[in-house]
Formats: structure tokens, sequence, C-alpha cells
């Protein structure tokens, strides 16, 4: 089994459930901007950064007040956000191991932050969703974050569950861990995980 030195974590559907959350504030979006397209037809383009999702959902206005509203909506019902089973002892364990660890999200960094500090998580180094910055399948970002740490691609790791975190990987150059618990289903990886505790085995 191949060893890393930097694992980097997707953070919904990886390390938190937060489809309920979603599901919630993607009501309030609808009942605010009269939107007809369902939660179903949100979900399956979560990864992508939430404009994108919308460009891919056809809905071609207004852009900026829907995610304004869904961002409030998310918010205001963290409580319907749970961690994966053993999430932060397994995050505690591969520091102690002298693993790094990073998150790399297309949630924006406000969120992002609140979810961290509710659920008391070891992340230090956050890559978040932001306007001015390509998020995924760029690898902008995880290039930067390999830049930081400076460790070999070779022994850096992306753990993701979507088709986009896949071409991700694919983009940076770097090896991918299907997360086969989250929410995406038949997606290209070098490698799979059933449950949270599995990542042990790759360090």
């Amino acid at each position: 089994m191949k060893k890393y030195s930097l694992i980097i974590f997707d953070l919904d559907g990886v390390v938190i459930d937060s489809k309920k959350n979603m599901s919630y504030a993607w009501g309030k979006v609808k009942k605010k901007h009269q939107i007809k397209k369902g939660f179903k037809n949100y979900f399956q383009y979560i990864g992508y950064p939430f404009r994108e999702i919308l460009k891919k959902m056809k809905i071609k206005k207004n852009h900026f007040g829907i995610q304004k509203t869904f961002s409030k909506g998310s918010l205001e019902s963290l409580d319907r956000i749970r961690l994966y089973r053993n999430i932060r002892k397994i995050l505690l364990s591969l520091i102690r191991k002298k693993v790094k660890i990073a998150i790399l999200t297309s949630k924006d960094k406000k969120r992002t932050l609140k979810i961290i500090k509710k659920f008391n998580l070891p992340f230090k180094i956050l890559a978040c969703g932001e306007e001015n910055i390509k998020g995924k399948p760029s690898p902008l970002q995880i290039n930067n974050l390999i830049k930081m740490f400076k460790v070999k691609k070779s022994k850096v790791v992306y753990v993701g569950d979507m088709k986009v975190d896949f071409l991700l990987t694919k983009n940076a150059k770097i090896d991918f861990i299907f997360a086969n618990y989250g929410y995406g289903k038949r997606v290209k990886a070098n490698f799979k995980i059933n449950k949270p505790n599995d990542i042990l085995n790759f360090v």
C-alpha cells in the first residue's frame, strides 16, 4: 500500500455529512428566488464552485444573490451537519504520525471556518472557494498547497467523493483516494476507502 506524507481532504462527503444542511439551504433558495429546480438537480453537481453549479443547472441570472441566500441558509442550519464516524480521532492520529493534513473545498471560507470551529477539527491549512481564484477541477489551489508544504507530488494524495475531485487530481497529477462512503458513485481513483478509518492504511 502506498504511503503519503501530505493528505488533502475534501470537506463535504468526506469529513462531514452535510446533505441535510445543503437541502435546507437550497429550499431557502427555491423559495426566495422562485426557482423550480429541486435539490436533487443541485446535489448532482456538488464539489464544483457554487456559481459553476448554477451554470450547470442552466440558472443564468442573479448568481450572487442566490449564493448569498444559500450561504445564509447553510449557516443558520449548521446543526444539520454531522461528522463521519471517528473522523476527528483519525485526523489527530494522522497528526501524531507526522502526516501533514489540509482541506481543499469549494465551500466558502466563512462557512468552512464555522464548521471547523463547531466540530473542533484539527485543520490549520484551508483552501476554500474564493470568487477570484479558480476552483475545482483547476489544479491551482492544490498546487499552491503542495508548494506551501514543500512535499513531492508522489507523496501527496487527495481524498474526495465526486467526479470533479478525480478531475482535480488528474489535472494536478497527484493520486486520488475515493471516499466510497460519500456522495459520488463509480468514480475513478487510485485507491478506494469504505470508511474514514481506512485512511490510516496509507500512512
